[in-house]
């Protein structure tokens, strides 16, 4: 449908099935704000270690700095109930193909994709509560998770497995923030246009740190040594080791920061085909229209 005014091309939906789905819209809100806040504390409290002269910090690590204030403890509630809607947010999103990905067969990798980041931001909200809680963490994290998978017979094929899906995903953030494909997920306005070269560096910096922890756990896999895997704080270690390394990790906490604001941005601004209003119009279908 072309719009009468502005000449764009829309795509709209029955106002039913608009209608239907709007709820999901709100949860969907909050998770992408916990999310910005995750990574916001994760870039930011890494910047002020560095500054001091400590280490960049982790998610698990971040959130222990978190606990110990009360300003800290109730930015951990915020993280734990954005992240748990996140996980709710993706999971009906994936069930339901809010964002139309359809039933072929990219349709439902990518389906299946949406779902499994949505339990590791369950799980990623459990910590945040539980640090709220003060209750220590165990099992030890990824290493000790990936050491007990490894322990199973073919456990070297699922890490394995496991690995190259987590480096394929990195790929294509970096590929999604290179070639701006999230335009397709956010309404046109001045300011989605003026501020796309931050959110374009932040989706390709997160794509970076996952193509990192993916390659551990190729790594592990391959040599049967759980001990070098790990998630963001294992990624900045190897950073730091390399070549002007400390460059480097601020680099990417810097650009990490762009990603809590292209969360943000996607919090206020993030289209879903099957459940937004159907006349709201998307920066990709905009500039295709004027091209």
């Amino acid at each position: 449908e072309m719009d009468a005014v502005t000449g764009v091309q829309t795509c709209a939906l029955p106002i039913s099935r608009m209608s239907d789905s709007s709820w999901t819209i709100p949860i969907m809100r909050t998770g992408y704000a916990g999310r910005g806040i995750t990574y916001l504390a994760v870039a930011g409290l890494s910047l002020f270690a560095i500054w001091r002269g400590g280490d960049a910090k982790g998610t698990s690590s971040t959130m222990e700095a978190l606990s110990g204030s009360i300003w800290g403890v109730l930015t951990l509630w915020l993280i734990a109930l954005g992240l748990a809607a996140y996980m709710m947010w993706r999971l009906v999103d994936a069930w339901n193909d809010l964002e139309d990905y359809g039933t072929d067969a990219k349709g439902i990798v990518s389906r299946i994709g949406m779902a499994t980041t949505g339990l590791v931001h369950g799980a990623l909200a459990g910590l945040a509560a539980f640090a709220a809680l003060g209750i220590e963490g165990s099992g030890g994290g990824i290493p000790g998770f990936v050491s007990a998978v490894l322990g199973w017979p073919g456990g070297w094929l699922i890490v394995g497995l496991g690995g190259l899906l987590t480096f394929g995903a990195g790929v294509y953030e970096i590929r999604k923030g290179i070639k701006a494909s999230h335009r397709k997920h956010l309404a046109a306005n001045p300011f989605t246009e003026n501020w796309d070269w931050a959110i374009r560096t932040g989706v390709i910096a997160q794509g970076v740190l996952i193509v990192i922890i993916g390659a551990f756990l190729v790594f592990a896999a391959w040599t049967g040594q759980a001990e070098e895997t790990g998630g963001v704080e294992r990624a900045f270690d190897f950073l730091e080791n390399q070549s002007f390394g400390n460059f480097l990790v601020i680099a990417i906490c810097i650009a990490l920061i762009g990603f809590a604001f292209y969360c943000f941005v996607n919090a206020a601004y993030r289209v879903i085909p099957k459940a937004s209003d159907p006349d709201l119009k998307t920066v990709a279908a905009k500039l295709r229209a004027m091209g």
